[in-house]
């Protein structure tokens, strides 16, 4: 009986394992920060205006519903998330590089 529990559940755990991507590299992602105009409000390690990328990472990596939060937040902007200074939003950034970030993000913001 536990073998036939445990027949059913290594698909589940090697799925689950194959599921996470990699994270982007950090030359990308810098590139794109760049780009758009974000190291002006955010650094890696450090709080600037916003916070730091590392303290988004830590406060939404858990949960991957978060993805969907986190480019809300940063195509529509934000306010009252992390303090009173609001977010604007970043319209001219594109969906794929949206989606570098955030998985990026979601990673925990290695660099």
């Amino acid at each position: 009986m536990k073998i036939k529990y445990l027949a059913l559940c290594l698909p589940l755990v090697f799925g689950a394992s194959v599921a996470k991507a990699e994270a982007p590299s950090f030359e990308k992602v810098q590139e794109i920060l760049q780009k758009n105009a974000c190291l002006a409000c955010h650094q890696v390690d450090n709080k600037v205006v916003g916070p730091a990328y590392k303290e988004v990472a830590e406060k939404y990596k858990d949960d991957p519903a978060n993805a969907e939060l986190l480019t809300k937040h940063i195509k529509e902007g934000s306010q009252g998330v992390w303090g009173a200074i609001p977010m604007p939003p970043n319209v001219g950034i594109t969906d794929e590089d949206l989606t570098v970030v955030v998985d990026w993000l979601m990673a925990g913001a290695p660099n």
